[in-house]
């Protein structure tokens, strides 16, 4: 019995790429964005990103060591990414009691009662991120103002830029391609600047940790999606670049959609998977009660991914 083989749950990819690896080099991949968010909204931004890491590392241990009686594997980075992403998707302004909550969903909820990394349905940080909006509407839409070096905006607060657009606000109050790209706008801070996240995506890929298929598929259709509402339309659906720039779809896109565990294994599967990640994110903002949709329409597509890997399964080595 001591010389039982024990097999670890899919994707099982062959790499010289550990876990451990894997994830310390997306904390990495996220570090760009983090420090354009502190230089933007200041030390709540720092107070949050320990609060949310050091609470889910620490929840992890606890299930794993008390509850699941498991030897504790926090050191595999798993749950310092879990945390990142998830104080990324909130604004500077949350109080800090709700971020534990938070943590606590997406690892007590979303990852550890399925048997922890690997066997997750759904990706940990926006299940706990959607909770968060659902239960706390107020605090998770309370949008401060980014003032650069260490201004703490908390005491002002003004609309996204996705809110502008669908409380139809003045068109001109909308911040300028240049303010997006650098992050000059209001928004979940880990999503508000453009060129630290494609910084950060552009190193995954260098690294070979993620591919193109789903970041260009989902970006692609929401752009085209949106193009053609725009086109149609012009007085009521804004420019598709507003759409691509504006919210968490590059957050989402590059760093959530991509999730190994809960996303399609095959590349045919991954680009199915971020056609529809684009297009359930464009029809939500437009049609939906909320203005950002990039969250829900990742986790929808993350309950078909069974089926996609069903439908566009890997040839066999045999038949090759």
């Amino acid at each position: 019995m001591d010389k039982l083989l024990h097999i670890s749950g899919s994707p099982h990819v062959h790499s010289g790429e550990s876990v451990k690896k894997i994830m310390w080099s997306v904390v990495l991949s996220l570090m760009p964005a983090l420090l354009v968010s502190i230089y933007y909204f200041g030390l709540p931004v720092i107070i949050l990103t320990l609060v949310s890491v050091g609470c889910c590392v620490l929840f992890e241990y606890l299930i794993q060591r008390f509850m699941l009686h498991q030897k504790p594997t926090i050191d595999d980075g798993s749950a310092v990414v879990t945390g990142l992403l998830l104080a990324f998707n909130v604004p500077s302004n949350l109080p800090v009691w709700i971020m534990v909550v938070g943590a606590l969903v997406a690892i007590g909820i979303a990852k550890m009662p399925f048997g922890g990394l690997g066997h997750n349905p759904f990706n940990p940080a926006l299940v706990a991120r959607v909770t968060l909006l659902i239960a706390f509407p107020v605090q998770m839409t309370t949008w401060p103002v980014p003032t650069p070096i260490w201004g703490f905006a908390d005491a002002v607060t003004g609309p996204t830029t996705l809110g502008l657009i669908k409380e139809g606000g003045d068109p001109t109050q909308i911040p300028t391609y240049a303010n997006m790209l650098l992050g000059q706008m209001g928004g979940s801070f880990g999503e508000v600047s453009a060129i630290a996240l494609l910084i950060g995506a552009g190193f995954l890929l260098w690294k070979r940790i993620i591919t193109w298929h789903i970041p260009v598929a989902f970006m692609a259709t929401a752009f085209v999606v949106a193009a053609i509402f725009h086109m149609v339309n012009p007085e009521i659906y804004v420019n598709p670049f507003i759409h691509l720039l504006a919210g968490g779809l590059i957050l989402g896109a590059c760093f959530m959609a991509t999730d190994m565990v809960t996303s399609p294994t095959s590349p045919w599967g991954m680009i199915v998977f971020g056609c529809g990640c684009g297009l359930l994110t464009i029809i939500i903002r437009l049609f939906g009660a909320y203005p950002e949709g990039v969250s829900f329409s990742i986790l929808l597509m993350n309950a078909v991914v069974p089926l996609i890997n069903k439908g566009f399964k890997p040839k066999q080595f045999a038949d090759r």
